[in-house]
């Protein structure tokens, strides 16, 4: 299979030349080795993983006669097998001025990244990387980065074909699994199965201590049946026959693992009664489909949980977008006990983009008229609008357009 390029590689390649370390976490099978293989193709760079028993037995019981055997610069897979190898890499670095000696990468795990954190404070740059975004999958490369001003969604445009709803459906169902893209329907059903089976069973037996394998897959169940919702902790332990600590503790496990994306309510302390839960989205919405018996993609597209699918499409994309981007933002959405509800808010440099989230290709300009209730926040409002399915780009006033999906 042809190599698909990465939107992240960019920034791991501007961080490698900046920190010793660069780790890149994610969930299992998103393509993390893939990418280090790939770039490191016209480099001389080690390759060794964790999953190798006498590699891991060797890094575990002697980390400095490891490196003798594997020396750097080298890519080590699947480290959080390995945290004995931590305290020997932070002496190696502060032994040398070289940078991108260490390409680590490790399945997204809470235990990992506080151990890193820990040991390898300011020698580690750490990164995420997600299944495949459909601009990736497309090999859409956007000439600038994402402010919704006019001027950057016209210049986006040009890049982009006329927005389709079975196009997007198609990415929806099918999801960017790598291994996945190019599996028939009976294929798909299959990788899932087993991708739950195997990996997502085995981590979350290891990570989170959880053996009752049959709650769990009604709990994954209950989730799927809840995307792009506020999360309901006892409609969730209701679903998996458990208490709603244990679903509130099985929730953040599953995001620990790269599995959900949880996002949380809007804070500001000039607003008084806004809403305190997050919303569930899934990172993957093809594993989501399939958690949910969604056997084709029409039967998606057409079905009522459509405009759900639509909604944490646009929330998983937009988090692809700004993981991989130069700019740091910070993604919420808001809802009061007025029942006013806008569905994302990107904060960046003080500012705020409001957007609404419609399945249709011709949304009701009023739908802007909430943001309105920002004006109170205190904070600058940016470009924003709906992010819909119409086929191009129509302001809507000086600030505000309609957003066709496929240019995020």
């Amino acid at each position: 299979m042809q190599y698909i390029h990465r939107t992240l590689e960019r920034k791991f390649l501007k961080m490698s030349s900046f920190f010793k370390a660069v780790l890149v976490t994610g969930a299992r099978q998103v393509g993390k080795t893939t990418m280090l293989k790939h770039l490191a193709e016209n480099e001389n760079r080690t390759y060794v993983s964790m999953d190798n028993q006498m590699a891991r037995s060797l890094a575990k019981t002697d980390p400095v006669l490891f490196f003798q055997t594997y020396k750097p610069p080298i890519i080590i897979d699947e480290i959080q097998k390995a945290p004995e190898l931590f305290e020997q890499i932070k002496i190696m670095c502060d032994e040398t001025d070289k940078r991108g000696l260490f390409w680590l990468t490790g399945s997204q795990q809470y235990h990992l990244i506080s151990n890193i954190r820990e040991t390898l404070a300011g020698r580690i740059g750490i990164l995420e990387l997600y299944s495949f975004s459909k601009n990736e999958t497309d090999n859409i490369v956007f000439p600038n980065e994402l402010d919704f001003t006019l001027d950057c969604l016209l210049e986006r445009q040009k890049t982009s074909g006329k927005n389709d709803i079975v196009d997007i459906f198609e990415h929806i169902w099918k999801g960017g699994m790598p291994a996945a893209l190019n599996a028939d329907e009976e294929q798909r059903q299959e990788y899932f199965n087993s991708y739950i089976e195997t990996y997502l069973m085995r981590d979350v037996s290891e990570e989170g201590g959880i053996t009752d394998t049959v709650r769990f897959r009604r709990f994954l169940n209950a989730c799927a049946a809840l995307t792009s919702e506020q999360v309901n902790y006892s409609t969730l332990a209701e679903a998996a026959d458990i208490s709603q600590p244990t679903a509130k503790a099985w929730l953040l496990l599953l995001e620990s693992l790269g599995i959900i994306y949880l996002l949380k309510p809007f804070a500001n302390n000039e607003l008084k009664r806004l809403a305190k839960t997050p919303k569930l989205y899934f990172c993957d919405t093809g594993l989501c489909a399939y958690l949910s018996m969604w056997l084709t993609r029409d039967t998606l597209m057409n079905g009522a949980a459509s405009g759900h699918y639509f909604e944490n499409y646009v929330v998983a994309e937009l988090l692809k977008n700004y993981s991989y981007s130069q700019s740091k933002v910070h993604l919420s959405y808001y809802r009061d006990s007025n029942a006013k509800e806008i569905d994302v808010l990107i904060e960046e440099n003080g500012r705020i983009h409001p957007l609404e989230i419609k399945k249709s290709a011709n949304p009701n300009r009023r739908e802007i008229k909430k943001y309105e209730v920002l004006d109170k926040t205190g904070m600058q409002l940016g470009a924003g609008g709906v992010i819909c399915m119409c086929e191009e780009v129509i302001p809507i006033n000086s600030r505000n357009s309609f957003i066709p999906c496929n240019l995020i």
